[in-house]
């Protein structure tokens, strides 16, 4: 591994972040994943059904977050068409999609963002939006978001590290906070977060370190509670969410030699209850440019679902080939299946 901290440069290179899971694993005599998924009899992985959309929008975003696994920023120029829009649209149609979950980058900087939202909420399915909360507040032209986003029903999944500055501007950047802070009351102004509002907002909690996170119902009751009292705000529930080791955090792990440590914690967390409920089994992955993933994870590593290689854009969406399909699987997936277990919507098991 100390080979691997000479060459941080290279962590833009897929191949090279698949090299540095297997190298770093396999070397180890740690298990591969496949094998823990044999001995929990669900090997190969395969779909339980095809209910949630997720989307990603583009890579650009107005923040750049140390533990985020798209690699995401300003300077990201890779953003999701109207024309490629459209198609997941005729896809949605042509399914048993009930959820369509947006998110980047910053998904609103999309310039299709609003309208892609209308059509998707006349189409009678579930939008959810991952927003960074800062966006709401870092132009004029996004202040009237949480409007917008009353108006279509959209439920909001916001990052948010923890309930003081120190530790989530450590992570997501100098003022954050603050500025979270001010989004937040903005979405409870509009009925977010309240009681019988029918409005729903999520907080995203992830560890500031290589460690897992600690229990869901624990966090959240900390959250609520000094959320309230220093802020006034209200929101519905927390999402624990663990770190996947790609792409920055992975950066992050090796660069701070803690990379083998934290795989060792995730491959002696595997749960195999988790495992039966991780969220590709009933998930699609769209990338920016229309290529389908099993998750939000195997896109940022161009891992591509294993249908035939027409059918692995959305262009091409034939439902019962992704119903059908194994799921592919790499060390990553350690993390998903590790404790209590880890989707985009926190606790599996």
């Amino acid at each position: 591994m100390k080979s691997l901290l000479k060459q941080k440069n290279k962590f833009s290179d897929i191949s090279y972040q698949l090299e540095v899971l297997k190298e770093g694993v396999t070397s180890q005599g740690l298990p591969h994943f496949s094998s823990k998924l044999v001995e929990s009899d669900l090997f190969p992985l395969q779909p339980t059904g095809l209910d949630v959309f997720q989307i990603n929008m583009g890579k650009m975003c107005n923040q750049v977050c140390a533990h985020c696994h798209v690699d995401a920023g300003p300077d990201r120029k890779e953003i999701m068409t109207k024309e490629t829009l459209e198609q997941c649209l005729v896809a949605i149609r042509n399914s048993s999609i009930k959820t369509v979950d947006l998110t980047g980058g910053a998904p609103e900087m999309n310039p299709h963002f609003r309208w892609f939202v209308e059509q998707v909420y006349k189409l009678g399915c579930k939008v959810m939006v991952r927003c960074n909360l800062t966006i709401i507040v870092a132009n004029k032209k996004y202040y009237d978001l949480p409007e917008f986003y009353k108006n279509n029903e959209v439920e909001i999944v916001s990052s948010l590290p923890h309930y003081s500055s120190k530790k989530t501007d450590s992570q997501r950047g100098d003022g954050v906070f603050d500025k979270s802070v001010k989004a937040l009351k903005m979405l409870n102004d509009v009925g977010y977060g309240i009681a019988d509002s029918g409005l729903v907002l999520n907080l995203v909690y992830n560890p500031s370190g290589a460690f897992l996170p600690p229990s869901q119902e624990g966090l959240e009751k900390q959250f609520k509670r000094k959320l309230k009292k220093d802020f006034d705000i209200e929101f519905n529930s927390l999402f624990a969410i663990t770190n996947i080791p790609i792409s920055r955090y992975l950066e992050y792990l090796v660069a701070s030699e803690n990379y083998m440590g934290y795989m060792e914690k995730l491959v002696n967390s595997y749960n195999p209850s988790a495992a039966k409920g991780v969220m590709c089994r009933n998930t699609i992955s769209v990338g920016w440019d229309g290529f389908l993933y099993d998750c939000d994870f195997n896109q940022m590593l161009e891992m591509k679902v294993s249908v035939s290689k027409k059918q692995q854009h959305v262009s091409e969406f034939e439902l019962d080939s992704l119903v059908n399909r194994s799921i592919l699987v790499n060390e990553h997936c350690f993390g998903c299946t590790a404790g209590a277990g880890s989707s985009c919507g926190g606790e599996i098991a």
